[in-house]
């Protein structure tokens, strides 16, 4: 009786993963948008770990030491037992690194997805998010960057992330406004203090609960008192200039309001979708350069589609 071979696992793997926004002002944490940026991966079985890239940050994405994608990989299947199998990477990024826009959890996500491929682990989604949630130390840019659209996302115990995904109603054109130079979430997280009042605890809550209905009713209108933060805005914006330049023209024509992209720098803009898009921009851009600041102005929108495989 002949012995039965075990499986080998599928030799290619393509990933797409978008970029994301988190915190959305208020809702520090605990809730995402995912952008129409995106990571590109092919993945294949080889005899040794390459890496080619291309789009932004080609030179970040293509060094394999320390690469985010690979050693994450690796840590999920020595974790579970697994043999390392070498893999051959072909990257395109769109998505700004270090800049707040969810890189290293698009990262992370990515090589939890080829671990759970090429290692057979069969976890579902809500362990792959967990995990990367585990990683990056919070939920909300894992749950969007995977799950896509609106998502709120907490965790639950160490190993699973509860996510609920939400398609915001009606049109919400964004900017992505990003500048030079980046800022580590460790930096960023270093200027918050340890604790805070109830009124500021109440008031975010508050304004949180505002932004969800929102986006989730379309209420256009909510939108500047739902952007409202006293948990971590205040504290960042000596680190992130771009974010007091840009707050100053919520109300002006065509600009809903702004919140700092995750822990910053980067600023994302709410744009009235009854201004056609680059009149703005163009606005925008002129105002920022009256400030002597530097930023690349990126028209996105949510996308409801998270990760692809």
């Amino acid at each position: 009786m002949s012995k039965k071979k075990s499986a080998r696992p599928p030799s290619l793997l393509h990933l797409t993963l978008p970029a994301t926004s988190a915190n959305l002002g208020p809702a520090f944490d605990a809730a995402a948008l995912a952008l129409d940026l995106f990571i590109n991966i092919d993945a294949r079985l080889a005899s040794s770990f390459s890496v080619t890239a291309t789009g932004r940050d080609p030179e970040i994405c293509r060094a394999i030491e320390n690469h985010l994608i690979i050693a994450t990989y690796r840590e999920v299947l020595q974790g579970q037992g697994a043999n390392v199998l070498p893999l051959s990477l072909r990257i395109h990024n769109d998505i700004p690194i270090g800049k707040g826009c969810g890189s290293s959890a698009a990262a992370r996500l990515a090589g939890i997805a080829l671990a759970n491929h090429f290692g057979r682990l069969r976890w579902r989604d809500a362990q792959i998010i967990g995990e990367a949630s585990r990683r990056e130390h919070h939920p909300d840019n894992a749950s969007a960057c995977w799950m896509g659209g609106l998502t709120v996302a907490r965790m639950s115990g160490e190993a699973e992330a509860q996510v609920v995904r939400i398609k915001p109603k009606g049109k919400w054109p964004l900017l992505l406004a990003v500048p030079d130079e980046a800022l580590s979430t460790e930096e960023a997280r270093s200027v918050l203090p340890a604790t805070y009042s109830r009124a500021d605890a109440v008031a975010n809550v508050q304004s949180a609960m505002l932004l969800l209905a929102a986006l989730s009713l379309g209420r256009h209108d909510l939108l500047s008192a739902a952007l409202e933060d006293r948990i971590h805005q205040p504290y960042r914006s000596r680190l992130c200039p771009l974010l007091p330049c840009l707050q100053e023209l919520t109300g002006k024509p065509g600009i809903l309001g702004s919140a700092l992209s995750g822990a910053g720098p980067s600023v994302l803009v709410f744009l009235d979708p009854n201004t056609p898009a680059q009149k703005t921009r163009k606005s925008i851009a002129a105002h920022v350069a009256r400030y002597g600041l530097r930023a690349e102005l990126l028209l996105t929108s949510i996308t409801t589609c998270g990760a692809r495989r």
